[in-house]
């Protein structure tokens, strides 16, 4: 009988390495996702494919049996019948503007800018203001599969400790312009907020602190000159609005004599760590210059749909060589969501009427400006967009299963034409699991909906008396 016993204690352990325990040479890492078709943005599509991820970097990246057999995890992400993209990237919006989502639509840009928007962001913005609506914010884009955005605002050092809390990445711009700010009164303090607000998070493996001039039409030559001469100084990226409407274009040529994007050639503002937003109202000329210098531009179709601000000329700008991302502007009048999947599909048809053909650009076009696309223009490529060896592990899962979906025969057109943000059940930035399967792990979103309604409240009664 002990015996037997023995016999049966031996089997049970094992004894492959000499100790009583089975080997498993396989390299330990943190996180383990498999089973699901990866769209690496860097090469091929892989089908039951998987990804290691350690220490917030992506290890390995191959088909599912060969990465399972060379690795090993604690935590493992299932992720059969869906699809495994780079982390979205919105690379123009003005995030705590959530809070005034919906206060003024179907107007023109002028409009709602100088009679609704402009009074109420001085009654009513201040550091807790930004901090509720970048939480409401960052609720809806972790949820929509939004891993890294670029934001133009106020309070911008407030804003970047909530993002830094939450675990996004971003690029935030400190916003430069010629009245009074609801944080900066003058030109002056505005300058001394940014040079301190760069050197706080100067180093932070999140966060890029930019330069953000308003326009061209909305800040001085002398003051686009300085913003120059500090962003070189400080090596900070500058973001702006560029050739939005034809209004702008309109004054900007009225009082410098050429439209906006030549106007700022000739001032010797861009290069590539500039980031311009919207260029839709662009010369041939002006596309040229702006692909020499490398300025990265943004695309924001359901903003410039809604505001009936024109269309951009995408393929243009592609051919020419600029980097082009995709954003979904302020959700507030101009656009009224944060979802990138819907800004996707927007981009693809809005190309596709406007130029009478259904191939001007395709749905593999668009999530390459929605990933790798959006990385380049923010001088991030080096870092995401892909998914590949040594970048961070930015990720987003899409649930392709649903009868909606399915069956799928393109991968890219499932996602970008057939499911919307509420198909994403997974975010991950850094290695960091922000939402897994639909439940938010980073930011309480009950509490910023409570907030939001209670803002509400206080941004009507604080219009009623303009």
């Amino acid at each position: 009988m002990r015996i037997l016993l023995l016999l049966l204690l031996v089997a049970g352990t094992g004894c492959a390495n000499g100790r009583g325990a089975i080997a498993d040479d396989r390299t330990v890492v943190d996180l383990l996702i498999g089973g699901g078709t990866v769209i690496t943005m860097a090469g091929p599509n892989i089908e039951t494919g998987a990804i290691a991820i350690s220490n917030g970097a992506i290890v390995a990246v191959g088909l599912a049996a060969e990465i399972e057999s060379l690795y090993r995890a604690a935590d493992r992400i299932d992720s059969s019948g869906m699809a495994v993209i780079p982390g979205l990237v919105n690379a123009h919006t003005h995030a705590p503007m959530t809070l005034f989502r919906g206060i003024a639509d179907d107007r023109a840009l002028m409009d709602w800018l100088q009679n609704f928007i402009f009074p109420a962001e001085a009654k009513n913005v201040d550091a807790e203001f930004v901090r509720w609506g970048t939480r409401l914010a960052a609720a809806e884009m972790i949820r929509t599969g939004t891993t890294t955005f670029a934001d133009m605002y106020y309070f911008e050092a407030d804003i970047a400790d909530e993002v830094r809390k939450i675990g996004l990445r971003a690029v935030l711009g400190e916003t430069m312009i010629d009245f009074p700010a609801p944080d900066n009164k003058t030109w002056e303090s505005a300058v001394a907020y940014v040079r301190a607000f760069v050197a706080a998070y100067r180093d932070d493996p999140l966060i890029t602190p930019a330069l953000a001039p308003h326009a061209p039409f909305t800040v001085s030559r002398e003051h686009l000159l300085e913003v120059r001469r500090l962003a070189t100084e400080l090596n900070a990226p500058i973001l702006i609005h560029l050739a939005e409407t034809e209004d702008e274009v309109r004054q900007v040529s009225e009082r410098q004599g050429m439209t906006p994007a030549a106007y700022l050639e000739s001032i010797g503002f861009l290069g590539p760590d500039v980031v311009a937003a919207h260029a839709i109202h662009l010369t041939s000329e002006e596309i040229a210059t702006l692909a020499a210098r490398g300025v990265g531009c943004v695309h924001n179709p359901e903003s410039n749909m809604m505001l009936a601000s024109g269309v951009a000329r995408v393929p243009e700008m592609r051919e020419a060589g600029i980097a082009v991302g995709l954003g979904t502007d302020g959700p507030a009048g101009s656009n009224n969501d944060l979802d990138m999947i819907s800004e996707m599909a927007s981009a693809a048809r809005l190309q596709k009427i406007i130029r009478g053909d259904p191939r001007a650009i395709s749905a593999r076009d668009v999530l390459e400006m929605a990933t790798i696309g959006g990385a380049r223009a923010l001088g991030l490529d080096d870092k995401i967009g892909t998914l590949e060896p040594g970048k961070r592990a930015d990720i987003a899962i899409i649930d392709l299963s649903e009868a909606g979906t399915q069956p799928v025969y393109s991968v890219e057109s499932a996602i970008v034409y057939a499911t919307s943000g509420e198909h994403v059940v997974t975010t991950i930035v850094d290695g960091r699991p922000l939402m897994r399967n639909r439940i938010l792990l980073t930011v309480d979103a009950a509490a910023a909906v409570a907030k939001a309604r209670e803002y509400r409240t206080n941004i009507l009664r604080s219009l009623e008396t303009q």
